[in-house]
Formats: C-alpha cells, sequence, structure tokens
C-alpha cells in the first residue's frame, strides 16, 4: 500500500512574461510507514512538491493522491490528514510555546493532553521554556516546536520541508533521531533536505535537480550503482591540482571534497595513468588513493548525463 502516489506532475511559474518549470514531469510512490527523503539543492523544486502534496498549491499537469485522496478533489480531508512543517518558521512569534502548541490543537478539533504520547519525547525538550515567545527561541527549539505543532492531531502522512537547514550539527542528529521513532509509530514521513549526507538516514530518496528526478532508490543502491573509477587526491597546492586534473583527458570530472579533490577518471584511463601525469608535474606532498563514492558524488555524475 502506498501513502502518497504521484504521476507525472508538473508546475512552472510565469514571472514578468518569463516561465520558469519548477517540477517536470514527476513521478514516485511512498509506502506506508515509509520515511523517503527527496535530495536536491535551492531550487531543484523541493518546496513547490510539498505545497502541491499538502494541498497549497495546484499543479499544471498531471495527478497525486495522499492515503488514497486527490490532492485537488479531497483537499479538505487531506488537510485533516497530514501535518506540515514548512522551510520556513512559520508559527506565530509573537504567541507562546504552549499558546502555539494549544492553537494548533484547537484547530484541528484535539488537545495537548489527548495526543502528548504522540510528542511527548520532542516536547519535553522545549517544556522548560513553555512560557517563552516563539520569536525567543533558538534554531532547533523552534524546529522541535515547528515539529509538535504538525503533529498535534495525529497525522498519518508527515511532510517536512528543509526541516534541518539553519541549525546547529547537534540539533540535526537529535531531529532525525526524532524522526525515527516517529517512523517506528507508523507516521509516513516525506522530508526533503539539501544535505546529502542526510540521504543515508531514509529507507528511500529521490535525487532531484532542475525540477527532474535523477534517480530512486535506497541510498545503498544509488552508492552501489556507481560504476566509474574515483580517485581522492591532494597535495600542497589544492587549487593548482585541481586545475591540472581538470585539464587531464583522462579525467571526467573533478571537484573539491573536503581535504581531498575527487577525480572521476574517464572509463578507458586507469589509475596508473593519472598517477604517472600527476608525478611528472611535480606536485609537492602528492597522495592519490581510491575513493569511496557517496551519494553526493552520485548525484554530481547523474547530473552530467
Amino acid at each position: 500500500m502506498y501513502s502518497v502516489v504521484v504521476q507525472h506532475i508538473s508546475k512552472s511559474y510565469t514571472v514578468k512574461k518569463q516561465t520558469t518549470p519548477a517540477l517536470k514531469d514527476i513521478s514516485f510512490s511512498v509506502k506506508k510507514g515509509e520515511l523517503f527523503g527527496i535530495i536536491g539543492p535551492d531550487g531543484a523544486g523541493k518546496t513547490s512538491l510539498f505545497r502541491i502534496l499538502t494541498t497549497l498549491l495546484l499543479a499544471e499537469e498531471g495527478t497525486a493522491t495522499v492515503e488514497g485522496m486527490n490532492v485537488v478533489s479531497d483537499y479538505k480531508a487531506i488537510r485533516k490528514q497530514v501535518g506540515y512543517m514548512p522551510g520556513r518558521f512559520s508559527l506565530y512569534q509573537d504567541l507562546t510555546v504552549k499558546e502555539n502548541l494549544d492553537f494548533f490543537a484547537t484547530i484541528f478539533n484535539t488537545t495537548v493532553d489527548e495526543n502528548y504520547d504522540l510528542i511527548k519525547d520532542i516536547y519535553v525538550q522545549i517544556e522548560p521554556f513553555a512560557d517563552r515567545k516563539a520569536g525567543k527561541l533558538s534554531g532547533g527549539m523552534k524546529q522541535k516546536l515547528a515539529l509538535s505543532c504538525a503533529l498535534i492531531h495525529r497525522p498519518t502522512v508527515l511532510f517536512l520541508d528543509e526541516p534541518t537547514t539553519g541549525v546547529d550539527a547537534v540539533s540535526r542528529k537529535e531531529f532525525w533521531e526524532m524522526l525515527k521513532r516517529l517512523k517506528e509509530q507508523g507516521i509516513t514521513i516525506l522530508v526533503s533536505t539539501p544535505y546529502m549526507d542526510e540521504a543515508e538516514m531514509c529507507d528511500r530518496v529521490a535525487l532531484i535537480q532542475n525540477g527532474s528526478i535523477l534517480s530512486i532508490d535506497t541510498p545503498q543502491q544509488i552508492v552501489a550503482s556507481f560504476a566509474q573509477t574515483m580517485l581522492a587526491v591532494r597535495s600542497t597546492n589544492m587549487l593548482q591540482l585541481l586545475n591540472k586534473v581538470r585539464d587531464s583527458s583522462l579525467v571526467e570530472n573533478a571537484y573539491p571534497s573536503g581535504i581531498y579533490h575527487h577525480v572521476i577518471l574517464k572509463k578507458d584511463a586507469t589509475t596508473g595513468q593519472l598517477q604517472q601525469e600527476l608525478q611528472e608535474s611535480a606536485f609537492a606532498g602528492l597522495e592519490i588513493k581510491k575513493g569511496q563514492p557517496t551519494i553526493e558524488d552520485c548525484f554530481m555524475q547523474l547530473m552530467r548525463i
């Protein structure tokens, strides 16, 4: 059974008579209870997709269903069934933590006490600040409050649009741990993020760029599908080294990655050939080793196809 089904969705925006496509023939399905990631950079179309699925925006082409309900004709029923946490903090900043939570519970004709078991693990972390205005919270605390408000009516599907953008590394880790606990309660979760490392936290991911899906699979299968030879290289002069490998006839692609440059060899090239070429250039402190592809490397390669 699928909680979310998207079929051939397209959407574009027109500004000053110039039309820009945001989504191009998007199709995918999300299983019940799955943690599904939409992974891509800013401007890839993630927010437009989530706004369509939460009935806040109309697609120009295609259809989509959430829990078997059409996002156009059944929008009222869907809004009662889903939780949505937008990318920007959108709660009432002049209301306190408790007032925000009570307000959203009232909208859905429920109470905080009735569904407290669902948000308890999250809310206990901000409960000491219950009387503080939402606008005065830190980024991580705002994130936890927004998630609590999105869950207070016990949704079956949860949409989280870039929930960890702008928060510290510790808060990011805590947030994903919270999502895993929510998944154990049977909630279907769709989360978008520009952080490639967060893809590994998902059951399956869709890599999206410029409104098109490049690949859909488990993170492990996407990495396993990386068929070309990738090397990690570095020297004392990293800029000169990057320019050199990019100019090499043996190299298909090269880009910085941490303390190394990742180098993708052409199919008929060998590690030995590149090593000899770089040694002839006498780079000081030259180090060449076999690289281990990541989701980010796969994304970079898919963008070139």
